[in-house]
């Protein structure tokens, strides 16, 4: 499958110091299915709203900020346009810039997901290597069906995560240094929590958490300078 060429956005801000730690470049992609009460970027979520643009553009913008430390992907909800968010972040991270993404959906929920594609790429593999003259897409589709039964995790996938791209969510979580996970939930807001808007919601270290296999919340990796002991 091709990679998209544009991404419908809700608007930009290029230097935000609240989506992330630093002065960030932050993207704000359009449609969001959450609907989570006192959403606080309420017209982002009808998915025929916003502007469209070229990932071409948006990546020399970005890119010619000069001041932005990194990039943070919130929304709406980045994972309902799960390839053409992968395919941003993918060239973001070539160029050196960290990303974060935010996504209303838990990062257990989204990599089961994710976790469906490369099953389904597996088989494929399987079917064409055991019958590499017979195999076609009905093959294919028979294949999908029986790893997914044996597959760990939830049989059935959950009627919120139907509309995300699979191998969308394996791409874009693979090119995503930190996610901010959860929905909004009001009665936890606080203006204390750091980059998060309400305390169910986690920073999770990606990279750490898939090489692991468990949840690893992202530690600042600011250094202070110590007072010497002579002070």
């Amino acid at each position: 499958m091709a990679a998209p060429d544009t991404i419908r956005l809700y608007g930009t801000a290029p230097d935000s110091i609240v989506d992330g730690p630093g002065l960030r470049f932050a993207v704000f992609v359009q449609g969001c299915t959450h609907g989570c009460p006192g959403c606080h970027n309420e017209d982002s979520q009808p998915a025929c709203g916003g502007t469209v643009e070229r990932i071409d553009d948006l990546v020399a913008r970005i890119t010619a900020n000069g001041l932005a430390q990194g990039v943070t992907i919130s929304g709406g909800e980045p994972f309902e346009q799960a390839l053409a968010c992968a395919e941003l972040a993918h060239r973001l991270r070539e160029r050196g810039l960290g990303v974060w993404t935010y996504s209303g959906y838990r990062y257990e929920d989204l990599a089961a997901r994710a976790a469906t594609a490369v099953t389904r790429d597996a088989a494929s593999c399987a079917a064409v290597a055991a019958a590499p003259s017979s195999f076609d897409a009905s093959d294919d589709e028979a294949g999908v069906s029986k790893a997914s039964g044996n597959a760990s995790g939830p049989a059935k996938e959950s009627e919120a995560l139907a509309s995300v791209d699979a191998a969308g969510a394996r791409d874009l979580l693979a090119a995503t240094d930190v996610l901010v996970d959860g929905p909004f939930v009001q009665a936890l807001h606080s203006f204390e929590l750091p980059w998060r808007g309400s305390s169910n919601q986690r920073l999770i270290d990606v990279s750490a958490t898939q090489t692991q296999g468990r949840i690893v919340l992202w530690q600042t990796r600011e250094d202070f300078p110590c007072k010497p002991a002579s002070w």
